[in-house]
């Protein structure tokens, strides 16, 4: 039995529907995901789950009980919102302890608990620092560690790294799995940033316009996108539409681009004919000298229009003739023409996948 079960939840506001029949299951322990851009049912939904609204439809079970008639408090379950919601006169250990104090914890426990706490997200000595002296990472461990403090059956995050600069963002992205793992509370999660759905979850759900419209691991969604606003949500915008002109001994699709090639195991359920869309991953390109590019499977040749330092890679962007342009990523270290000038990449067929035309 899983831990979590969301069943056909529907909700409309002001007869505008938000939901529509939502469906899925947390296991105990589980860090899990709701991706999708800003509108799509996301926040609504960790809303209904805590109870703060209520669904048209559907149901909310938790290790086989319903929680449809128990009110918010009662449930359990721990919530962090993006803007923390610290109290500014208190100083760090009353915001962890204050939960604690609700419960009516013993006060030796309540020290013991803030301080196993404040240890786990690295903020020892900053007991009696008041909240306004904190820099904004600081502020979101300590709200972590008082949404953690109480045990919380189920912890629910929404956007919480959202209010950082990136370079905060992305160091506090797998130390924040490590805690959650370290505990192992049974988690949901809510951003509209896959880098940083990616980093924390063992599982991604992608919502569209209050619908799952994907869910796996994180390499499975970002490998095998279902559909053309996966595929774009995730920052694949190589999409070619193209047409199937053999499938063994491999498959070939016939692009603006040319011809290119597929490992057969690509093919499923594909037939020669199919109209299909490429969908090309930006690490798929290595740049071919000209001496290797009449030897080179799935080349693509144009013109460089725009690159760009990205620290450990560049990205650049080509044109090719047939009046398309293509965006990659290519290690830094590597050796690119001058603007304007011609370059030849060669694609690995493993970093392609195939879409049914839209």
């Amino acid at each position: 039995m899983s831990h979590l079960e969301v069943r056909r939840i529907s909700k409309s506001f002001d007869n505008a529907p938000v939901l529509h029949e939502v469906s899925f299951s947390v296991e105990e322990g589980e860090v899990i995901c709701l991706l999708g851009p800003s509108g799509c049912g996301k926040t609504t939904l960790l809303r209904i789950i805590s109870g703060l609204e209520e669904p048209d439809e559907g149901s909310v079970l938790f290790a086989g009980r319903s929680m449809d008639a128990v009110p918010v408090h009662r449930r359990g379950f721990g919530l962090m919102f993006q803007d923390y919601v610290l109290f500014p006169h208190k100083d760090v250990v009353a915001n962890v302890a204050f939960g604690l104090r609700m419960q009516g914890l013993a006060e030796a426990e309540t020290r013991a608990r803030v301080a196993e706490m404040l240890d786990l997200v690295s903020l020892q000595g900053y007991e009696h620092r008041q909240v306004y002296e904190l820099s904004g990472g600081e502020q979101q461990r300590v709200a972590l560690a008082r949404s953690l403090a109480p045990r919380p059956l189920l912890l629910m995050l929404d956007e919480p790294l959202g209010s950082l600069d990136r370079t905060l963002r992305e160091g506090l992205m797998g130390e924040l799995r490590a805690i959650l793992k370290t505990v192992g509370v049974t988690t949901l999660y809510v951003t509209h940033d896959q880098e940083e759905a990616f980093a924390v979850s063992d599982r991604v759900l992608i919502m569209q316009e209050g619908r799952i419209v994907q869910e796996g691991t994180p390499e499975a969604v970002y490998r095998w996108p279902v559909s053309e606003f996966v595929a774009r949500f995730l920052g694949l915008n190589n999409l070619l539409p193209g047409r199937t002109t053999a499938i063994t001994p491999a498959l070939e699709i016939a692009t603006t681009v040319g011809t290119l090639t597929l490992d057969p195991p690509e093919a499923g359920g594909i037939r020669v004919g199919d109209e299909v869309t490429l969908v090309i991953r930006p690490e798929a390109a290595r740049p071919v000298p000209s001496s290797e590019a009449a030897e080179s499977i799935n080349l693509i040749c144009g013109t460089l229009v725009a690159c760009s330092f990205r620290g450990s890679s560049h990205r650049l962007r080509l044109r090719h003739e047939g009046d398309v342009e293509l965006e990659f990523e290519i290690a830094a270290a590597t050796d690119l023409p001058p603007l304007g000038h011609m370059v030849c990449l060669a694609l690995d067929s493993e970093a392609m996948t195939l879409l049914p035309r839209a």
